[in-house]
């Protein structure tokens, strides 16, 4: 991992500190208490200097490089949505393609995808073991790096080679899914948003099913290109 370039001066400031009090305790004709009382706190002010530099690196790492990923970007939106929630889930989506690291935006909501966007799949998403989990215990389930996960082929209908994906549940009737471009890339900043956001739209979503909207109907439909 690139060291930021503060933190690289900061380290070669520790490291020629250090050097320069071995040197001069290697030259000096004899090593009287003044000297070693010298050494010690110039040693100790390189070994500090080293210890930010390291503690630098850790405080702001380098983000991860994204995946290529083949697909192209669009929108597929089940065109039988109220025009409300239609709005809320466009203006949401954009929200979290361009202020997270979001590849894709799916949403699924009793039984339908009502909403695909961004690197859009080549298949039909069906929620598998990760998305029952996830909505049985109420909590969002963050696979940082998917090739390591078994069950990962409940995704499999997403953009291929997607390194990362998190699952927010929406209730117990739904699933808001987003696939990251690089291992580790949603950041918890980026849960408290998408949580936030899903919080509010299964309100939405409820409010629509209670009034017997085109979300809630009993359908098989898919959205436009998902099968």
């Amino acid at each position: 991992m690139a060291m930021p370039a503060a933190a690289r001066v900061v380290l070669a400031c520790g490291l020629t500190g250090l050097g320069l009090v071995v040197l001069n305790q290697m030259t000096a004709p004899s090593l009287d208490p003044s000297l070693e009382r010298a050494s010690v706190l110039g040693s100790i002010l390189s070994v500090l200097l080293l210890l930010v530099a390291l503690l630098w690196q850790r405080a702001e790492p380098v983000a991860p490089e994204r995946v290529p990923l083949e697909g192209r970007e669009g929108l597929r939106l089940a065109p039988d949505l109220e025009a409300t929630l239609a709005e809320e889930l466009g203006w949401g989506s954009t929200m979290l393609l361009t202020a997270t690291p979001a590849a894709v935006v799916l949403l699924h909501w009793r039984g339908r995808v009502l909403l695909e966007r961004g690197l859009l799949g080549s298949g039909a998403f069906q929620p598998g073991a990760i998305c029952s989990r996830c909505t049985a215990t109420g909590k969002a389930i963050s696979l940082v790096d998917l090739k390591l996960y078994p069950g990962r082929e409940e995704f499999a209908a997403l953009p291929t080679g997607l390194p990362a994906v998190l699952v927010q549940p929406l209730g117990q009737e739904g699933v808001l899914v987003l696939g990251g471009w690089s291992p580790r890339c949603f950041s918890r900043s980026d849960l408290t948003w998408v949580e936030g956001w899903g919080r509010r739209l299964t309100g939405e979503l409820a409010r629509v099913s209670a009034g017997d909207g085109p979300a809630g109907q009993a359908s098989s439909t898919a959205a436009p290109g998902t099968g």
